[in-house]
């Protein structure tokens, strides 16, 4: 069975939402750049903190994720 990889769209839902990266960081008790790094995908958050983002975001987890080749 292949396996897929997989990249965040924190970053697509946080403009179609008009939030900031700020508001989010607050949120999460997290700094902008830890943030900044999910977006671009340099870095990913945990389960406990994706839990957390589609709490904020209100949006499902299935939705912070999306597979790429």
């Amino acid at each position: 069975m292949e396996k897929k990889e997989y990249k965040n769209r924190i970053r697509v839902i946080l403009a179609e939402k008009m939030v900031t990266n700020t508001y989010l960081a607050e949120q999460l008790g997290v700094s902008k750049m830890t943030i900044s790094r999910w977006c671009t995908n340099t870095t990913q958050p945990s389960a406990p903190q994706l839990i957390e983002i589609s709490r904020v975001l209100q949006c499902e987890l299935k939705d912070l994720y999306e597979p790429y080749e």
